[in-house]
Parts: structure tokens; C-alpha cells; sequence
């Protein structure tokens, strides 16, 4: 049997976008209506996130190329609160992620963005992933879980979980915090759940530039 693969966007075009989308606030990102309870807001605590400022510095000379609209955040910000579901669709948050450094996507089916960077996002955990680093892939599309589990089929995505959120409150989270403008949001956050850096917009994954960029994050 064939496998469906979707076209994949040339490099620097989907580099492109990914600026563009960072320059712009997202204005070239999917928009999402308001929906559904908001969740992930930054915890207060944010005195625990001191240690990020020092990981948030060693990573600015690495946000160019394939990564470059990615965003090194100015201020500390405790995200362990975030809030979805697991593989098997209980309700957990980012805090159950704690001693890992988690590349944290969200996306939906419909987003045409999304569905090209996802294969990259699966190579970046078969290349990377350990007890150190996991890419966390959020998917926000309303109704069942049918959709995301067979764009996951259908692309060959193996390597990742699927976690879910068909009340895009995780989306309106981080909306409400300047974190979220459209789709595809991209979040990197410490083993301690603390905001390392933000995107708004698609990027390569697995490219070189992604990938020094989450050694650099982990520290390996």
C-alpha cells in the first residue's frame, strides 16, 4: 500500500513563512475563532524560572535560519499548568513532563501549515527524543479523535503521541498570555516548565538549524 505524504513546502519558502509569521504577529498563521474554556495560562510562580533566563540567552545566537522566527522569552514564565489530554484521552498538564525539556506544538488537521511541518516534527523525536527531550504535538480539532489519528496514519507520523484538546482552550491559553496568534504555535520549555522560547508560524524540524537549537535547549 502506498503511503499518503503531503507536499512538503522547499526550505526556504517554509523559512519564509515561519519569519514572516514572526515579524507580523501571525498574520500569515491559520486564525481560530474563540472557543471553547481557556486554559494554560503561566503560572505566577515564575520565581522558579530564574535558571531559564540563563538557557534563554545561550539560545538567542541560534534563532536564525530554518528556527529564526522563534522568539527567546524576555520574562520567566512557569507553564506546568497547561492543560490537555494524553494518548489514551485523560486529562494531564505539562507539569507530568517535569525533568524534561518539551518542544510543545500546536496544530490542527485543518491547517495546511501544520500538516507540513508534522513529518519534521516526527523525524526531530526519532532523531532527538529521549529522557531529556520529547516533542509534545497538540491537536486542536473539535469532534473525535478520527482526523488526527489518521493524518497521523496516513503521513507515516510513528514517533509521536497524540495528544488533544477539542475545546482549543490550550489555544486560548496561551492566546490570553501573547503567546498564540494562529496556528501552528510552537512552544520550548525547560525541564523545569518554565518558557524557553515562542513561534508563531511553521519551520523545518528537522533541519540542522532546529536541531542545534534543541541540543543547545537541553544542554547536550
Amino acid at each position: 500500500m502506498t503511503t499518503k505524504t503531503p507536499l512538503r513546502l522547499p526550505s526556504l519558502k517554509l523559512v519564509g513563512i515561519a519569519v514572516v509569521a514572526g515579524i507580523i504577529a501571525g498574520a500569515a498563521a491559520v486564525y481560530i475563532s474563540e472557543t471553547g474554556s481557556g486554559n494554560g495560562g503561566a503560572d505566577m510562580a515564575a520565581g522558579d524560572c530564574n535558571a531559564t533566563r540563563e538557557i534563554a540567552t545561550r539560545i538567542k545566537p541560534l534563532l536564525k535560519g530554518e528556527v529564526a522566527a522563534m522568539v527567546a522569552a524576555d520574562e520567566p514564565k512557569l507553564m506546568t499548568s497547561v492543560a490537555f489530554n494524553d494518548p489514551d484521552g485523560k486529562p494531564m498538564t505539562l507539569d507530568q513532563f517535569a525533568g524534561k525539556t518539551v518542544l510543545l506544538n500546536i496544530w490542527a488537521t485543518w491547517c495546511f501549515p501544520c500538516r507540513e511541518e508534522m513529518p519534521a516534527l516526527n523525524t526531530l523525536e526519532k532523531q532527538l527524543g529521549s529522557d531529556k527531550f520529547q516533542v509534545v504535538p497538540v491537536n486542536i480539532d473539535t469532534g473525535d479523535d478520527e482526523k488526527p489519528k489518521t493524518f497521523f496514519s496516513e503521513t507515516g507520523v510513528d514517533a509521536l503521541n497524540l495528544y488533544r484538546d477539542n475545546t482549543i482552550g490550550v489555544f486560548n491559553g496561551l492566546k490570553k498570555q501573547g503567546l498564540a496568534f494562529g496556528l501552528p504555535v510552537t512552544l520550548l520549555i525547560d525541564q523545569k516548565g518554565c518558557l524557553i522560547s515562542s513561534m508563531n508560524g511553521p519551520a523545518a524540524w528537522d533541519s540542522e538549524d532546529a536541531k542545534a537549537l534543541i541540543k543547545a535547549a537541553v544542554g547536550i
